[in-house]
């Protein structure tokens, strides 16, 4: 899990899934709270996550972008995306920096 003790490998896909960014709200998805958990095996990614709403008309744009950041770290050729609705994401999930940048205090 995010915040548990992650290997070197689910530390670099963690950083590489800070820079795929969600075009309307314009913060990256781990510091909105999106990214539930990491594995790696093989030389398979494995994402689970979730957005703000189910039928969100982003989700295709964003799962070819966290695939092709997800892919660049070295060693690591696919990605699975597990989209998951529990837990439900709530804006406490977000980092204080996308709260402050979306103007949440």
């Amino acid at each position: 899990m995010i915040g548990e003790k992650m290997s070197d490998k689910e530390k670099e896909i963690y950083n590489a899934l800070k820079t795929v960014i969600d075009p309307e709200l314009t913060v990256n998805l781990v510091d909105l709270g999106f990214i539930y958990d990491i594995q790696v095996e093989d030389r398979t990614a494995i994402i689970k996550m979730t957005l703000t709403i189910m039928g969100c008309p982003l989700t295709e744009l964003l799962n070819k972008e966290i695939t092709t950041a997800v892919t660049f770290v070295p060693q690591i050729e696919k990605c699975k995306i597990n989209l998951v609705w529990y837990p439900q994401w709530t804006p406490d999930k977000m980092s204080r920096a996308a709260r402050l940048i979306l103007g949440i205090h």
